[in-house]
């Protein structure tokens, strides 16, 4: 069992520090999150409590753990101890019962430490914010990259590609079918129907779920939101659409990117380009077998420009980053990386045929910091995926 970035450089340490701020743990589902957890508890110093939370309770029982948890410390002598839980998201208005336990103990110097972590991260963060605001930290999650799973399941660079990052599906890519059905019946289904239909105003359900599988099987591609629109079976107005992939977006499972301009008004009315945040989520959806993509130079040319895109959008999602795409007529960049002011063009070339003078026109009118060519004549697909990209803005 590998032991993923997060563990030493940021639960463990967090952990050991004084009582400040709840811990969350936050990410996608199957991403490793309890197995983290259960990493780290198995390695500190801290006297603790892991409770996985069931959707039959409610807010007293997070009363009657913590108080539970304070008797420990006084009947132990314990000068401080960790209160986990798990899932906590099942319970209703949780995070208000949290906020009264942890304003009690930071009140009377009870040094009980909390670490919070579900599988539903918009339901996690809409308790955040509506009741902990300045009380906790995130530690945010991604899904896995190439170096683990080649680490944990020997994953070559085309499987990776094609299969993507979920631990859990690794065992079963000898059996495409059986691959196919375990990404979208115990990950991409619950993923929209628990942590994005549970914690939104979701008027048409079935829209949400079309807009999901429709955009995954588009990704890398530009597609407006009135052509999607023609395309769904229980279309809504544009404005409910862009609603709904936001949700999708919010959740790590399938993000609408926009062109870079100048202004954040022109940005955000530009055609969206979808893209996954996992290519298991392209190829779940997809009529094509791994081995048709990987003899197919246009198939294969889509499936690694996706899987920079999802690396990207995960790699940004923990340095505050942001990625857009940038266009003019017949001229393209396939990605554009932004932090603090700075930029980076990004043009993925999986093969000869691909034209890279979007590249020299972003250059010349945008002047970034770095104008940079993944595949072929440039850095490889293999040394861009396992790449710190903060370090490229730096």
């Amino acid at each position: 069992m590998i032991q993923r970035p997060y563990y030493e450089n940021m639960l463990r340490a967090r952990l050991a520090e004084e009582r400040h701020f709840i811990q969350v743990v936050l990410g996608p589902r199957q991403v490793g999150k309890t197995t983290l957890v259960r990493q780290v508890l198995s390695t500190i110093q801290i006297p603790y409590s892991f409770y996985t939370a069931d959707t039959e309770q409610d807010g007293t029982w997070i009363n009657e753990i913590w108080q539970k948890e304070r008797l420990e410390m006084q009947f132990t002598g314990q000068k401080e101890r960790l209160l986990v839980i798990d899932e906590v998201q099942k319970i209703h208005n949780w995070s208000e019962f949290v906020k009264k336990q942890w304003d009690e103990d930071t009140w009377n110097d009870t040094n009980i430490k909390l670490l919070l972590l579900g599988s539903s991260r918009l339901m996690i963060m809409h308790g955040l914010t509506e009741s902990l605001a300045g009380r906790f930290e995130l530690i945010r999650m991604t899904h896995w990259t190439f170096a683990e799973m080649h680490e944990a399941f020997n994953f070559d660079m085309r499987q990776y590609i094609y299969f993507g990052g979920y631990p859990g599906a690794a065992s079963l890519i000898q059996d495409e079918n059986r691959w196919r059905r375990y990404v979208r019946d115990s990950i991409a289904e619950p993923s929209v129907t628990k942590d994005v239909l549970e914690t939104s105003n979701v008027y048409k359900p079935a829209l949400l779920r079309q807009i999901f599988e429709l955009g995954c099987s588009y990704s890398t591609e530009l597609l407006s939101l009135t052509k999607l629109q023609g395309q769904l079976q229980d279309a809504g107005n544009v404005t409910t659409i862009a609603a709904y992939l936001q949700l999708h977006k919010e959740a790590n499972l399938l993000a609408g990117l926009y062109k870079y301009a100048n202004d954040d008004a022109r940005k955000h009315q530009s055609v969206p380009k979808f893209q996954v945040y996992n290519n298991a989520l392209y190829n779940a959806y997809s009529r094509h077998t791994f081995r048709q993509v990987a003899t197919d130079p246009k198939l294969w040319g889509r499936q690694v420009e996706s899987a920079v895109g999802a690396y990207l959008l995960s790699q940004a999602e923990l340095n505050d980053m942001n990625v857009w795409y940038w266009r003019q007529k017949d001229e393209e960049v396939d990605f554009v990386l932004e932090w603090n002011n700075e930029i980076v063009g990004i043009e993925v070339k999986s093969n000869h045929e691909k034209m890279t003078s979007g590249l020299v026109t972003f250059r010349n009118l945008f002047h970034p910091k770095l104008a940079l060519i993944v595949g072929h004549e440039g850095i490889t697909i293999e040394q861009f995926l396992t790449l710190d990209l903060e370090k490229l803005l730096c």
